[in-house]
């Protein structure tokens, strides 16, 4: 399923966009996806019809009959990106051709419609434009872009549904954790598991999410910030945490990653750091890492690092790992060296203050 023709976007401008004055104060302290810009892109689809009615509007409330198909079936799926300013004042993306590649694949597992990346695209690019004025500056500021696209016909049977509503909305952000770049303590869940082999656990949908968030609350509860889900077969192997993807960093200069089997979502960021590691003289492997090997190469000093990764937090180091026998350091507790060099180095890159060797960085404004 996919549409035709190129759309033409029509824009219609918000009548009443928040005043620049108020606008600023919101950005002062943006925290992370509770201020929204003044405006979203909506683009609907139906069976037989293709993708059509491409436009630029004020946000708003989204009208939605109680037999919507999405809140029965959950038909939904959804991206994450950001659009920065960069060092010479210019406004870019980071490889939004590779949300709109994985959008496809998540589209194509759920049973729905796949959206051409080119009108993937240009619907960020328009909203971006028309919103600029809220892109927060600072070293950790952004503008996050949340694409998705959810099952719309007004239908109770059991299939895939035959229209579907896209929509872009944007959110100025800060620092995903509150602490910034300091070390987080990730909880490793003893009962739950995020995805089983020939489940969803590779496309990005709701629904992945929903089942973490009990884990979620568990590792909140044991003081931590994070889940690390483990496989869903074995009970052994580090699958993923709850919305990043994990590295490991060893004593002979390897980066390891657990690899994609379909139960991991194959990360934009993850993608973008195996690049920057092996760049960097790194030996990059993928391959499963038991829990038992975690704890036991952190005590034996041959595990010196631990990252997470993901589109909103970036790159974050992982200090204590808890489990309900115990906890553990991995390596001092605090952030690592090579941990920080990655994520300077992919900052710098996304904000245009570095080479892009890679072409990820789209210009907008």
């Amino acid at each position: 399923m996919s549409g035709g023709d190129k759309l033409d976007f029509e824009i219609r401008p918000n009548p009443a966009p928040v005043s620049a004055g108020d606008r600023a104060a919101l950005l002062a302290n943006p925290g992370f996806g509770r201020v929204f810009t003044d405006h979203m892109v909506t683009v609907r689809y139906a069976e037989g019809k293709g993708w059509y009615d491409a436009r630029v509007e004020a946000r708003a409330p989204i009208p939605m009959d109680p037999a919507s198909a999405v809140l029965h079936y959950a038909q939904e799926i959804f991206e994450g990106l950001k659009a920065y300013r960069a060092a010479d004042g210019s406004v870019t993306m980071f490889r939004p051709e590779a949300n709109a590649a994985r959008f496809i694949a998540s589209a194509h597992r759920l049973a729905m419609p796949e959206l051409p990346a080119e009108t993937f695209v240009e619907s960020l690019r328009r909203l971006v434009e028309i919103d600029r004025g809220w892109i927060p500056e600072g070293p950790d500021a952004s503008l996050y872009l949340r694409p998705f696209m959810f099952a719309s016909e007004v239908f109770l049977g059991v299939r895939p549904a035959n229209e579907y509503l896209y929509c872009v909305i944007a959110s100025p952000a800060g620092a995903y954790f509150a602490g910034g770049v300091e070390p987080v303590t990730v909880w490793v869940s003893p009962d739950y598991t995020r995805a089983a082999p020939g489940g969803t656990g590779a496309a990005k949908c709701g629904g992945n999410y929903a089942a973490s968030l009990a884990a979620q609350a568990e590792a909140i509860e044991a003081g931590c910030e994070q889940v690390v889900f483990l496989d869903a077969v074995q009970r052994r192997f580090v699958d993923e945490l709850g919305g990043m993807n994990v590295f490991f960093v060893y004593d002979d200069n390897t980066l390891v990653t657990p690899p994609l089997t379909g139960t991991i979502l194959p990360g934009i960021t993850r993608d973008a750091v195996l690049a920057l590691a092996a760049r960097s003289g790194h030996r990059v492997e993928e391959r499963p890492v038991s829990f038992a090997d975690w704890q036991a190469d952190a005590a034996s000093g041959r595990l010196r690092e631990v990252f997470a990764c993901g589109t909103a937090a970036v790159i974050t180091p992982i200090g204590r790992v808890r489990f309900p026998d115990g906890e553990f350091l991995v390596g001092e507790g605090g952030p690592g060296r090579a941990t920080m060099a990655l994520r300077e180095q992919l900052v710098a890159i996304q904000r245009g203050e570095a080479e892009d060797p890679y072409g990820w960085v789209q210009r907008v404004l």
